[in-house]
């Protein structure tokens, strides 16, 4: 199975020396007990052997990242092993096409956020306004009683919102209104995405040279959407602006 392919994370596991058991169960965050039943089960190649010392290389790590990913997503380990005995390769393929889609793909970076930081950012709060803050995703709760902002930015807008007059739970409101309006905008483009470009490739046999093809075509779909996504807001807050202010003005003149 190949383990290079576009997408996926930077091969390690010391390059080309190769690491022992211990250290690839560090660099995997995987125990020793369950890489050697990995092995057993024959869902992992055995190691390199020099001087009656297993060595592991990139592709045994890469292996054990990949059986950790599809555990994630609920396969069991017999279906995992049909999955990796695939001679086509196609597995690692999609586990590619998976990273292409969940890697952030903005340059923003989570900020951490405790419960007196927001307190002094919007004033006392109720609880169930950082309830509602963390059911939309705004906040993730750490383990710790601080937060976790995954967009940062968006924080900062709801803060100058509230700041010029609008309550906290009202802006929460607007927030979970545009969040399912968004929902459904992304479900339109993969959809689209699915019925153009996935399923005429996958009826074709997932041909060879067309997998860059299409991995990039995943990795442009949220970008691209996001583009055309603000293009059309800008446009539409445009007019409901003119308009609104447009009535706001004509009843002022009914007043003089």
């Amino acid at each position: 199975m190949a383990t290079t392919q576009a997408g996926a994370k930077p091969r390690n596991a010391a390059d080309e020396g190769g690491v022992t058991i211990d250290e690839l169960a560090r660099e995997t965050g995987m125990s020793v007990r369950n890489i050697r039943e990995h092995q057993a089960r024959d869902l992992l190649p055995p190691p390199e052997v020099r001087a009656r010392i297993g060595y592991y290389g990139p592709e045994h790590a890469e292996r054990l990242r990949l059986i950790r990913e599809l555990q994630a997503e609920g396969f069991n380990l017999r279906g995992i092993k049909r999955l990796l005995d695939d001679a086509h390769g196609v597995t690692d393929r999609l586990v590619a096409v998976r990273r292409a889609v969940t890697e952030p793909f903005e340059t923003e970076q989570p900020q951490v956020i405790t419960a007196e930081e927001l307190e002094q950012r919007f004033g006392p709060q109720e609880r169930e306004a950082t309830e509602r803050a963390v059911k939309l995703g705004a906040l993730v709760p750490l383990a710790d009683g601080t937060f976790e902002a995954p967009s940062p930015s968006l924080i900062d807008a709801a803060e100058e919102v509230v700041g010029r007059g609008v309550p906290l739970r009202t802006a929460l409101a607007v927030l979970a209104h545009m969040e399912r309006h968004s929902k459904e905008v992304a479900r339109s483009f993969v959809r689209l995405f699915l019925e153009e470009v996935w399923q005429p490739f996958a009826d074709a046999g997932y041909p060879e040279d067309r997998w860059d093809e299409v991995i990039e075509s995943v990795e442009r779909l949220r970008p691209i959407a996001s583009q055309a996504l603000l293009a059309t807001f800008q446009q539409t807050m445009t007019r409901e602006v003119q308009d609104a202010f447009g009535k706001e003005l004509a009843r002022y003149s009914k007043r003089k």
